[in-house]
Order: C-alpha cells, then sequence, then structure tokens
C-alpha cells in the first residue's frame, strides 16, 4: 500500500503532462510481466517437492519411523534363556556339579501388550510425518504465493518510480518554460525520492519472500525465478460439510485417538505385570560320591506379597483418561480452527471478487476521468490525489486479500489431510 501522498501527487503529474502531447493508455487492472526473466521458472508443485526431498523436519520424522520399526521388532523379542553352574564341595571326591538352564516364560499377555504399544507408537510416527508433510506443503503453498504478491507489488513501484522520473523531467522543463511554480518541481523530485525508497522496500520484501520460501527447503534462495500465478482465479471454497467431515478425521485427531490406543496398550503392559511369570529349570547334577547323574526339573514363581504394580496399573489406567480428554480438546480445537480459516477464505474471496469486479474498476475510471479533467482545468488537484490514492489504495487491498485467501486455503488443507479440499462447484 503506498501511503506517501507526494508520491501519489507526483505519479499524477506525469500523466496529466504526458496528456499535452497525447492520449494517455487506461491503465490495466493485470500487471506487467516481471523484469527478469529466466528460461526455467519455478513452479508451485516444484517447490513442493523440492520442500519434500530436502526439508530436515520431515527426513527426522522419517528417521524416527525407522527407529520405531526396531521398537517394535525389539518388543516382540521373548526372554532369554539362562544358563546356570553350581559346585557343591570342592573335594573331587565328594564333589556335586549341577549344570542348568532357566527358561522365563511370559504370562499374562506382556509381549502381546508390548507388541500393540509399539504399533501404535509407530502408526503415530508415520501419522506425524503426513502431518509434518500437510503442514509444510501449507507454509510452501502460501509462502510461494506471498512471494509471487510481493513480486507483482515491486512491478507497481517501479513503474510509480517510471512515472515520477517522467513527471519530474516534465516538471522540469515547465518550470524552465515559466508554467509552473518552482514549488512543483521541488514536490516531484521530493515524490521521486519517495518512490525510489518504496522501491527499494518493495526490493527488500521479494528478497525476503524468496529467502522464506526457499528456507522450507533448506537453501537461501530459490535458485530462479518464480513461475506466474494467476491472481484472477480465486481459490475454491470447500464444501462444508466435506470439511468437517474431513477436519474431524483429520492428522491431528488421527494421532490423538491414537495417543489413546497407545495409553491403553501401555496400560494393558502394566495389568500384565500383575500376573508373575514362571521360570522353567532344566539341568543335570553329576553325584562323584555316588558316581551317578540325576536329571533336575524345576520351577519358580514369584509371590506378588510386597508389590503388586498396582500403582503403576493406576497411573496408565489415569494417563488413559487424560489421553481422552486430549483428544477431545485437539477435536475441538481442529473444528474451531477449520471452522475461521474458512470464514477467513469466505471473506477474502468475496472482497477480491468485489474489488476486482466493482471496486477497482470504478477506481480506475474515477482517476483517469479525474487526471483527465485536471488536465483540463476543470478539477482541483486534491481531487486527483483522492482519486488516484483510491486506485492504488484499491489495488493494495485485491493483492491482500489474494494473500489471505491462498493462505486460509492452505490453512484448510493442513486441517484436512494432505491431499487438496474438493470444491462444491467448479469456479
Amino acid at each position: 500500500m503506498y501511503r506517501h501522498s507526494h508520491l501519489l501527487a507526483l505519479a499524477l503529474l506525469a500523466p496529466s503532462l504526458v496528456l499535452a502531447q497525447g492520449p494517455t493508455p487506461p491503465i490495466a487492472l493485470t500487471d506487467s510481466a516481471p523484469l527478469v526473466q529466466t528460461a526455467q521458472r519455478l513452479t508451485l508443485s516444484a517447490a513442493l517437492a523440492l520442500a519434500d526431498s530436502n526439508n530436515r523436519a520431515l527426513a527426522a520424522a522419517r528417521k524416527e519411523i525407522e527407529a520405531l520399526d526396531a521398537s517394535l521388532e525389539q518388543a516382540g523379542a521373548r526372554p532369554n534363556p539362562e544358563f546356570s553352574a553350581l559346585m557343591e564341595d570342592t573335594r573331587k571326591a565328594s564333589r556335586t556339579t549341577t549344570y542348568q538352564i532357566n527358561q522365563p516364560i511370559e504370562l499374562g499377555g506382556k509381549r502381546d501388550a508390548r507388541i500393540a504399544a509399539a504399533q501404535r507408537a509407530r502408526e503415530m510416527a508415520v501419522l506425524d510425518l503426513a502431518s509434518q508433510r500437510s503442514a509444510l506443503h501449507a507454509r510452501v503453498t502460501a509462502a510461494f504465493h506471498e512471494a509471487a504478491l510481493a513480486m507483482e507489488r515491486q512491478q507497481l513501484a517501479r513503474d510509480l518510480v517510471t512515472l515520477a522520473q517522467t513527471a519530474a523531467d516534465m516538471t522540469a522543463r515547465r518550470v524552465q518554460a515559466g508554467k509552473v511554480s518552482p514549488v512543483e518541481q521541488t514536490r516531484a523530485q521530493l515524490a521521486l525520492s519517495n518512490a525510489r525508497l518504496e522501491a527499494s522496500q518493495a526490493d527488500s520484501d521479494v528478497t525476503l519472500a524468496r529467502r522464506q520460501l526457499a528456507s522450507l527447503w533448506g537453501a537461501t534462495d530459490p535458485g530462479a525465478a518464480l513461475a506466474d500465478i494467476d491472481t484472477e482465479t480465486l481459490p475454491a471454497l470447500p464444501d462444508i460439510a466435506t470439511l468437517t467431515a474431513r477436519v474431524a478425521n483429520g492428522p491431528a485427531v488421527q494421532m490423538a485417538r491414537l495417543e489413546v490406543e497407545r495409553r491403553q496398550a501401555l496400560a494393558r503392559i502394566e495389568s500384565s505385570k500383575r500376573v508373575p511369570d514362571l521360570t522353567l529349570s532344566l539341568g543335570n547334577k553329576r553325584d562323584e560320591e555316588a558316581a551317578r547323574n540325576m536329571w533336575v526339573v524345576g520351577f519358580s514363581v514369584p509371590i506378588p506379597v510386597f508389590d503388586n504394580n498396582r500403582g503403576n496399573e493406576l497411573e496408565a489406567l489415569k494417563r488413559v483418561d487424560k489421553a481422552r480428554d486430549e483428544q477431545a480438546i485437539v477435536e475441538l480445537q481442529w473444528q474451531n480452527e477449520a471452522a475461521q480459516a474458512y470464514e477467513r477464505l469466505r471473506n477474502a474471496r468475496q472482497e477480491a471478487q468485489a474489488l476486482r469486479e466493482d471496486i477497482l474498476p470504478g477506481a480506475q475510471s474515477a482517476y483517469l476521468a479525474a487526471r483527465t479533467g485536471f488536465t483540463l482545468g476543470k478539477f482541483a488537484f486534491l481531487d486527483v490525489l483522492d482519486a488516484q490514492r483510491s486506485y492504488f489504495q484499491a489495488r493494495g487491498q485485491y493483492w491482500k486479500a489474494l494473500s489471505s485467501a491462498f493462505q486460509a486455503s492452505a490453512e484448510l488443507d493442513r486441517l484436512a489431510g494432505n491431499s487438496p479440499l474438493a470444491p462444491p462447484n467448479a469456479q
């Protein structure tokens, strides 16, 4: 948005002066092509692919899945057998030597409960990867459109510098010819300086927006000019019933449900620990004094008198209840966020459509009429200044509405999952 009155005033002076030599064509609602042209342009799909391949957060999430694969394998492992040797009496003639293998046997479903908990943890990691990927796509989409719109604003700022320079040159010639006051030349130079400052700020905004986009795949610059976006096509407004159903089964809600199942599996592990494990023993005993070998068979079972694991079991059950409460919170939170994003998208679409179809054409027509009338001496300079200010403010509002619409649409896709939401009707 260009808020400097001097800049707007000078931008008006140039067309009015040029009208003395010939008619000025209307300003088109669509911006001209960016100044920098490259043979290869970065599209949104290419940016998403770069982010998928190079984003460190996604790489860390993939490593977590690999780690949980190993954890799942370990959860299914059975207890190792134990070998023991016992010698009674050190004298050879009366020595008794016992060699024995002890095999612990888990009872109460401990192994199955461990496997179930490990499976739920792995499923959560897979879903977390999908959720992070969806969120990353939303950020890339928003950053891509923000960078593209920053380039649109940059182009307008450069156009205003050209207008300001032309106005300054024409004003200087008219001052030399004695047709206008030298004060007008001072204003023209001031407006030119302001226009250059605005253009410099626009250049900086483009650089920052491009870096923000490239940072999503670990780079400092996209490395290529961005492909043009269609500023005339707004993001589609999804069907509210489809959106509600998708968000109710979105990544965060699914993760909350899996967390409840994982906590339930952990509670089953603690419950199974209340059942003592059985240890079977099999061995051979050599009695040197009797000169004979004897088989040794036995078993052992802990007696849960002092520790029956009741406290750990109760803690695990309470954490199940906590996970259920957190699931309800997540479901409500995501529905609220989806409703807010839906309203932002709907309002942004309405604002952009109104600006594009009604306000912008009217503001442009009023600006052109005021500019022509000022040249012919029918309007005051302030009237033309107000008309131009209204026109450029409408352009800025249109770009802001576009940016809000693209960001809200990307946020809805994140809340609903990876795949884009289908619109109720084609636009």
